[in-house]
């Protein structure tokens, strides 16, 4: 296991207890991934993906083996500390948007900062207006200035995800993984997502993309094939 990877998984095992019976999830799982590399973690469903995703955000933990991303064991951390390490290193993109549907694009893109107290060491006014400006660059960077007062109803499923995307950088994260982000777009859209995503990983962001589609990993530097909870191979 290489020591200087960004994020990197040891021995990890993940099983969920369903009635009687005891799934495993993920199997004695070790992968590295290194800072600047776009990672496609592609298998079928029920493969782990998702699971694996999950543990390297902090989002859940494994029974056994460790989890280290940035020189910090994820899986030891405490919630109250999680949440403020997520906030600052990581951000992530879901299947479904998880946008507020009474906010407008630009109040969503804004929600991270103000959860995270962004610029608290500014006078009230100064400091949301530092946190809308940072919110509308974001949107500018995926391309959505001229839709930033519309409330999610009133977008496509493409500019909902990109309005998510522009969410999950707006704390300018190193790390961003994707969870099967293109799961709810047409094909057109979904090619779009995946361009945005190596777009910036161009611009030095690291990226995890989760999907089950071969044309959409193909986009990333890397393939990791999981399939009934381990890995089969890193290309």
């Amino acid at each position: 296991m290489t020591q200087d990877a960004l994020i990197r998984l040891e021995n990890v095992t993940r099983a969920y207890t369903v009635g009687a019976r005891k799934l495993y999830a993920l199997r004695d799982v070790s992968l590295a991934i290194h800072a600047g590399e776009f990672v496609a973690i592609v298998g079928p469903s029920g493969s782990g993906k998702s699971t694996l995703l999950n543990l390297i955000g902090g989002i859940d933990k494994p029974d056994r083996g460790s989890v280290w991303v940035d020189g910090v064991q994820v899986d030891a951390m405490g919630e109250n500390a999680l949440a403020k390490w997520r906030g600052r290193r990581i951000g992530i993109v879901f299947q479904f948007f998880q946008l507020l549907p009474t906010l407008t694009a630009l109040e969503n893109v804004m929600l991270p900062m103000e959860l995270r107290n962004t610029y608290a060491d500014h006078p009230l006014g100064s400091a949301q207006g530092k946190r809308r400006a940072r919110a509308v660059a974001a949107l500018e960077r995926v391309g959505l200035a001229e839709r930033m007062t519309q409330l999610p109803s009133e977008l496509s499923g493409g500019e909902q995800q990109r309005v998510a995307i522009a969410r999950a950088l707006v704390n300018d994260p190193p790390i961003l993984l994707a969870d099967e982000p293109t799961g709810n777009l047409d094909s057109e859209t979904g090619e779009r997502v995946v361009a945005l995503l190596a777009e910036l990983n161009r611009a030095g962001k690291t990226i995890v993309l989760v999907t089950h589609e071969e044309a959409l990993a193909r986009a990333a530097s890397r393939i990791v094939r999981v399939r009934d909870g381990r890995v089969q191979s890193a290309e």
